[in-house]
């Protein structure tokens, strides 16, 4: 055990679909009761932290998602579990869609008092897959986020008074983000996810412990708080998810980083069992789980709880 993270609670970010297929694993969520189903069970297990997709693609669509598909699920939710913390996802930028129309769900979610979290993702990379001969197709595809794009993700979640999921999917992320905190301009409720990825995917860092030394020399001095995922691989299975409990990070796990690109050897986990490795692990180094409001107070959400219903 390392004395020196005992003690301190980890918190658990439950991941549940993403573009994760039913024909991949029957148990990925997309409808409303089983969205709320198994949120329910994730954080009556451990996870303090909630993110999904909805159905609608984020890559070739309108640009734009129906507010309607997240809200439905989320306000049942809620109902049951008030103190959930929920953050969606967004199209990935494309020409002629403003980012204020790829964003626009955000801002209604907020506005209605159904998110306490925004997200940032402050960088761009390019998309593909391998094909048949082991090598990234031809692919035309940028998961594209501009400078100006960056700034307005951070700015409206100042002004909406929501904290901000950071996604870094590549070094350079962190770059602008740190910019914010050396300026003294990072607006509070601030969490970074360093998205590690399998050799499979087009980008991102390897799982392993060199590798988030390295993300983690780049934040030093900010005292932002942060956790680990690992696309295409087992975040648990692989170790990173114990490289960062025992440097005092969290983890999120969940079917949208396990099954993106496919794990190998052919099991079909549910996100409660993903969750409940994470809290075997914890014990292991003496973190307790945090519950949602530890949560928040850990990651200084500016709103919480969300309060739903009452914001009108």
């Amino acid at each position: 055990m390392n004395s020196s993270v005992a003690g301190i609670p980890l918190i658990i970010e439950a991941s549940l679909n993403g573009s994760a297929k039913k024909s991949q694993n029957p148990s990925v969520p997309y409808t409303d009761d089983e969205i709320v189903e198994q949120a329910v069970a994730c954080m009556e297990a451990g996870a303090a932290l909630i993110h999904n997709h909805t159905e609608e693609p984020i890559i070739g669509g309108s640009g734009q998602l129906d507010v309607e598909l997240y809200a439905g699920a989320w306000r049942k939710l809620l109902a049951i579990r008030p103190d959930a913390i929920l953050t969606p996802t967004m199209p990935v930028g494309q020409e002629g869609v403003p980012v204020e129309t790829r964003y626009s769900h955000v801002v209604k979610l907020a506005e209605e008092g159904i998110i306490a979290q925004g997200l940032c993702d402050p960088g761009t990379f390019n998309l593909a897959m391998l094909d048949e001969d082991g090598l990234f197709s031809d692919s035309t595809y940028l998961y594209k986020n501009d400078m100006h794009d960056s700034r307005y993700y951070v700015e409206t979640c100042r002004r909406l008074n929501i904290g901000l999921s950071i996604s870094v999917f590549e070094p350079g992320f962190i770059r602008y983000i740190m910019a914010y905190v050396r300026a003294g301009k990072m607006p509070p409720g601030g969490l970074v996810k360093f998205y590690f990825s399998a050799p499979s995917m087009p980008c991102g860092l390897l799982p392993t412990a060199t590798a988030l030394d390295a993300y983690l020399e780049l934040i030093e001095g900010s005292n932002l708080p942060w956790l680990v995922s690992s696309f295409g691989d087992d975040c648990v299975g692989c170790g990173l998810a114990e490289e960062a409990i025992k440097r005092g990070g969290h983890v999120q796990v969940g079917l949208e980083p396990y099954t993106e690109s496919g794990v190998t050897g052919g099991r079909v986990p549910t996100n409660l069992e993903l969750v409940l490795e994470v809290v075997a692990l914890a014990e292991k180094y003496d973190r307790p789980i945090a519950t949602p409001a530890q949560a928040a107070q850990i990651l200084n959400l500016p709103t919480y709880p969300v309060a739903y219903g009452q914001r009108h």
